[in-house]
């Protein structure tokens, strides 16, 4: 029993002899710790610093640029191809269920025409989907091409009023409000929105996007990209603006040259398109006798579809090979 208690009590002195020696282990291991938390903290501090100084060097704006480019080209191709979209940029609102009603209409139209003038079904029916489907889509498109060229053609004109207000002192909304109030149309209209949505609490990066929505050019493309990176990067906004104003009307001017230099080949396309309609008028009119059986007989009417198909395809090619891009 004797020796049972002494080597309780030795087990116990040892024990409290290493504790007093290593000045508590709790101690020493949350000291550790802490400095172990104190190193990784500053480790993230500087890899947040130099992960802020990479963003701002030339090659991390390039790349920032190009992603964004991407972006607006996606949403732009996407864009394009709704009906309601096509309408927005014609100023048309988007009402699309007015639209379809309308082409609907136009449809019914022209089949009960060509019906009533005793045609075959087959030709009402097509003549009717051509009308309905076909007419208003072309009808809204030259509208929206119309108004995006009078957009375009002034847009530089404006950029240059920014670029003046900011020289002279005034924010960049009272500039924008006063392109809303002396520009000529749309571009006067687009501008009083924006100022109207940025009015409301939206923010100047929202409001742009919703105008690119609108009206989907690369000019605004541009001035939405300038923008939003300066409002994240800083700088000189109206050096940038000026250049980007500078950029537009060489792009201008590069599309009047790519105008000129391509007249003579949109002539002849235009000239061989309509070769062959404008014969078969002549000849119809001359010798209507001659011509009666391409409209009387069914084998007429198999090489005119047939002709009709080799028309368009050529019409497409030749669009293809004088619409220049840049």
């Amino acid at each position: 029993m004797l020796f049972v208690l002494a080597g309780v009590l030795g087990f116990i002195t040892i024990a409290g002899l290493g504790f007093v020696l290593t000045g508590g282990g709790d101690n020493g291991a949350a000291k550790t710790v802490k400095r172990a938390q104190l190193i990784t903290g500053a480790e993230r501090q500087t890899g947040a610093a130099r992960a802020k100084a990479l963003a701002n060097t030339p090659d991390a704006r390039r790349k920032q640029i190009l992603k964004t480019l991407k972006e607006q080209d996606q949403q732009k191709k996407k864009a394009s191809l709704t009906i309601a979209a096509r309408l927005r940029a014609a100023g048309l609102g988007d009402n699309v269920q007015m639209f379809w009603i309308i082409s609907g209409v136009v449809g019914l139209l022209a089949g009960a025409t060509l019906l009533l003038l005793r045609q075959m079904p087959i030709i009402a029916l097509g003549a009717a989907f051509a009308a309905g489907f076909g007419l208003p889509r072309w009808v809204v498109g030259m509208m929206a091409k119309a108004r995006t060229k009078k957009f375009t053609e002034a847009f530089s004109d404006a950029i240059d009023i920014i670029v003046r207000g900011i020289k002279s002192g005034l924010p960049v909304h009272d500039c924008l409000k006063m392109i809303g109030k002396e520009c000529p149309e749309p571009l006067a209209g687009e501008f009083r929105m924006l100022t109207e949505n940025t009015g409301m609490g939206m923010s100047v990066d929202q409001a742009l996007e919703r105008m690119y929505e609108r009206m989907p050019t690369n000019e605004l493309r541009f001035f939405t990209i300038v923008l939003t990176i300066q409002s994240k990067t800083g700088g000189n906004l109206a050096e940038a603006l000026g250049n980007l104003s500078a950029v537009l009307r060489g792009r201008k001017l590069m599309a009047e040259k790519i105008k000129a230099l391509s007249a003579e080949a949109v002539a002849s396309a235009f000239i061989i398109g309509a070769l062959p309609p404008g014969v078969i008028v002549l000849i119809s009119l001359t010798a209507p006798t001659y011509m009666a059986p391409m409209f009387t007989d069914q084998r007429g009417h198999f090489m005119l579809m047939i002709a009709g198909f080799w028309m368009a395809c050529g019409i497409l090619v030749m669009r293809k090979m004088i619409n220049f891009k840049f």
